[in-house]
């Protein structure tokens, strides 16, 4: 026990020194997953396996290999706890208490609702406002990138509503070349991340620079417009409580109960946001279709 508990300190000290996640590198880990694979992820034991595996795991993709990562991931955690010694990530991960074939439930169920609130918003949308309002197509479009594409393209055609809203109206070639523009950095940006290398690091420094373009620009045009257009304190509102939220993702702590961590945090909070968003969205275009139709009938 001893000799066991050395070495779970030696490897505690090296975490920040060694590549890979703390646990996953715990002998006893690699251990429990190796006779774990070797008892029952071949021949008449990875049929009993699969015979008495769920569908929905089956259907989910889940193999017997995952199986034993997981049921070896509690046996590490178990005596990383007992030992007194801090909770350890896995794979890059926390260990998470799995829901059906759900690794992280309280952020799929947290996901889930965040595109269910952009959905009903869109549909309200929809109702009250015409398609002939001016920001009406870019609204629409920026509505179903947030329910199915990845951040990057959220925030990047963030940037691109703000620059239709503040600049586009009066000048739509600047918001073409504008437009040429982020589908270059989009693609290189992904071409890079899943042809060269996926690097965590460059991705979020990525984010985070244009996630200030965005909160920087939407921000000043808010201020320079909050006493002319009212409803625009929404959007201030919104940037603001981004701005904040997004502190959760920089937080890095074992998930409470093994089920709620920092990002399902994030994704929790951010559900109220996409509804005042949609709510600033609507008033503005509203107040755009008003506008233009006064400019027509004085013309």
């Amino acid at each position: 026990m001893a000799g066991r508990t050395a070495r779970l300190v030696l490897l505690a000290g090296a975490a920040a020194l060694a590549s890979g996640s703390q646990g996953d590198r715990e002998p006893v880990y690699r251990d429990c997953v190796h006779r774990c694979e070797e008892r029952n992820c071949s021949g008449g034991a990875l049929r009993h396996f699969r015979s008495r595996q769920p569908i929905y795991m089956s259907l989910a993709g889940w193999t017997c290999q995952d199986d034993c990562k997981y049921e070896c991931m509690w046996v590490t955690v178990g005596l990383y706890l007992k030992e007194g010694h801090k909770v350890p990530q896995f794979h890059g991960k926390w260990p998470f208490s799995r829901f059906l074939f759900f690794q992280e439930p309280a952020s799929a169920m947290a996901s889930f609702l965040n595109g269910l609130a952009s959905l009903v918003m869109l549909c309200r949308y929809y109702t009250s406002v015409p398609a002939s309002s001016p920001m009406y197509p870019t609204c629409v479009a920026f509505a179903w990138k947030m329910d199915y594409f990845c951040a990057s393209t959220v925030i990047l055609h963030s940037v691109y509503l703000c620059c239709v809203r503040t600049v586009g109206l009066q000048h739509p070639a600047v918001v073409s070349a504008f437009r040429a523009l982020l589908l270059l950095m989009l693609t290189a940006h992904v071409s890079y991340l899943s042809l060269v290398r996926f690097d965590y690091g460059y991705n979020l420094a990525a984010n985070v620079a244009i996630g200030l373009v965005n909160v920087v620009w939407w921000l000043a045009w808010c201020l320079r417009n909050q006493h002319r257009l009212p409803h625009v304190r929404k959007c201030m509102v919104v940037v603001l409580l981004l701005q904040g939220l997004s502190l959760l993702e920089l937080l890095d702590f074992p998930p409470f109960f093994w089920v709620l961590d920092a990002h399902a945090i994030w994704h929790i909070s951010t559900i109220p946001v996409h509804v005042l968003f949609f709510s600033f969205l609507k008033d503005d275009s509203l107040y755009l279709l008003k506008e233009s139709e006064t400019k027509f009938k004085l013309d």
